[in-house]
């Protein structure tokens, strides 16, 4: 892209409006005392962040029927990256929107997925911080550490009953070496993290998140277990966790892989976790994280099970489903809406290694069944809408369609004012698909339907 147009691209979203004079947006920020995330909470990524006040709007319709959500708008450095924004941005995003609404509950911006590299530039605008050490995860610290770790917790060893979970659980010196080998040096890096920000915004004045989700195989309850011991003996006052769960975790479709399995792992997490809270000191409003949580409709109603069991909270990221809802928007607008949707899949099939590259554990395309550019070319607004769409019965719903587009993002920055000029002009259209998405499909069947409903649904 021209560097003029990038230029004014960027301005386009840093900016408050893109008059003659732009002028920088100056948040009235200030970081609150003793922060302490809600029971629930729904992480709402934006990627170009026109859709803040749709998104909301989705959590005050949920707060109408009694649930209160709080809203957490992230987006992390990899996306920042590719469009063009700054942390700041995201913070303008959510202060906006609480204005233009009226919201009076508490609200969050995550800092997603940072590391050590890229942490500082997140200081200023974010107040909830997911520490990414999936980097670290499978190396070894030093032997001492080790030693230290084992000879700390082998009180343990013997027979453990953690209440929720049927079976019992035999723990050796060999495992809990083990799981030290294998997740010390990363909770070690978390510490760090954590310690930078923390000398940076003072002590209780940000939410931290630790994300272990990024390993080769879920982690089993007793690993679990001494995880949060080491997360404790950081002194990391983590509010979440983001555990490894079997099966594929895709961007933007449905859960691959076996139910029953998620959710027998997904009770034995939430048993663990109240355990550890009370074993080690940790924050009583501890909870589990999902990430690429969005649209695993699959898995909702055993999470909305067992969050009543346990009387557990939940924190769920959403991230790319806004961007879908937002090409889905642009396509049942028709006209010069559907011509820019049919033209970043034009160019997302020619450049499908490159985009796809970076997602690659994340995605599975078949590209044998992506419906041809000229093919599309023909089709009218409800026909992309529906092939889009994230409806299971719909037959012209295509799921290889809809991933592909997932990843496509960095094709819309790069069209830039086109693509945010359509924003604005079709912003009604595209508001009522990011509400709707967000409330029916997501809220309502975790957080609000009644056990009873599902069970029988």
């Amino acid at each position: 892209m021209p560097a003029v147009k990038l230029a004014c691209f960027r301005r386009r979203i840093a900016y408050i409006s893109c008059p003659k004079k732009p002028f920088e947006y100056e948040t009235n920020f200030l970081p609150a005392k003793n922060l302490i995330l809600e029971k629930y909470s729904l992480g709402i990524g934006d990627r170009f962040g026109h859709q803040g006040k749709a998104q909301l709007q989705a959590i005050i319709n949920s707060k109408k029927v009694g649930v209160d959500i709080t809203p957490v708008w992230n987006k992390s450095h990899r996306e920042h990256t590719i469009i063009g924004t700054t942390p700041a941005n995201v913070r303008k995003e959510a202060d906006e929107a609480i204005r233009a609404l009226k919201w009076k509950g508490p609200y969050r911006v995550d800092a997603d997925h940072i590391s050590l590299k890229n942490v500082d530039l997140f200081i200023d605008s974010s107040d909830f911080f997911t520490l990414d050490v999936a980097d670290f995860t499978g190396q070894t610290t030093n032997e001492a550490d080790i030693k230290a770790f084992v000879s700390r917790y082998k009180k343990y060893a013997g027979s453990l009953t953690i209440a929720g979970i049927d079976e019992k659980f035999t723990i050796t010196t060999k495992q809990i070496e083990a799981t030290a080998k294998k997740f010390l040096l990363a909770v070690k890096e978390a510490g760090k993290i954590y310690r930078n920000i923390e000398e940076a915004k003072g002590t209780d004045n940000f939410i931290t998140e630790v994300s272990m989700d990024e390993t080769d195989l879920p982690q089993t309850p007793i690993e679990m277990f001494f995880i949060l011991a080491a997360i404790a003996d950081e002194n990391i006052p983590t509010q979440t966790i983001a555990p490894k769960f079997t099966g594929r975790f895709n961007k933007g479709v449905d859960y691959v892989g076996d139910v029953a399995q998620f959710e027998k792992e997904f009770n034995q997490d939430l048993a663990v976790i109240a355990l550890a809270v009370e074993e080690f000191g940790l924050p009583r409003n501890l909870k589990l994280s999902i990430h690429s949580g969005s649209d695993k409709f699959s898995l909702y109603k055993p999470i909305n099970k067992a969050l009543k069991k346990f009387d557990a909270g939940l924190h769920l990221k959403t991230a790319g489903t806004t961007w879908l809802e937002e090409i889905i928007g642009l396509a049942m607008a028709g006209g010069g809406g559907l011509a820019i949707a049919k033209q970043i899949y034009r160019q997302a099939l020619v450049r499908f290694d490159e985009l796809c590259g970076p997602y690659k554990t994340v995605i599975d395309i078949d590209k044998e069944n992506l419906p041809r550019p000229e093919v599309v070319d023909r089709w009218n607004p409800a026909e992309y809408a529906d092939a889009l769409r994230h409806n299971q019965s719909c037959n012209k719903y295509n799921t290889n369609f809809r991933q592909l587009l997932h990843v496509a993002y960095k094709i819309a920055a790069e069209i830039s004012e086109d693509y945010l000029n359509a924003l604005e002009k079709h912003e009604k259209v595209i508001a009522e698909q990011v509400t709707e998405n967000i409330y029916e499909r997501h809220i309502k069947p975790i957080f609000i339907d009644r056990l009873d409903k599902l069970t029988t649904s």
